[in-house]
């Protein structure tokens, strides 16, 4: 059980993690991938995003096959949730004091 906790987690940060990346490259800007580093292009960035959404929607698969067998959600929502919300309290705390993903300097 605690096991799919963790798993949906990670996969909470995963899904969050999607979200900028897909806009940046729907947008055809740069943003920081571990791919291309700094200067991601939109390809690089569509690419993150695929293989973030890939990855958490697998941890999710696992993670629900792990937990009980009850149809409904539990812990393992509030788990998914808590990890999107880490990852975009972190991205916001980082951009502000180290913004490294935007045109200011």
């Amino acid at each position: 059980m605690r096991s799919s906790r963790v798993q949906s987690f990670i996969a909470g940060v995963l899904v969050a993690n999607t979200a900028p990346h897909l806009a940046t490259a729907v947008t055809g800007r740069r943003h920081l991938t571990p791919l291309a580093g700094r200067n991601s292009g939109p390809a690089a960035n569509a690419v993150w995003a695929g293989l973030n959404l890939a990855a958490g929607v697998a941890l999710l698969r696992r993670a629900r096959q792990a937990g009980d067998a009850s149809p409904r959600w539990n812990s393992d929502l509030v788990a998914f949730e808590t990890g999107a919300l880490v990852l975009a309290a972190w991205m916001a705390g980082t951009e502000r004091f180290f913004p490294m993903n935007s045109d200011r300097d």
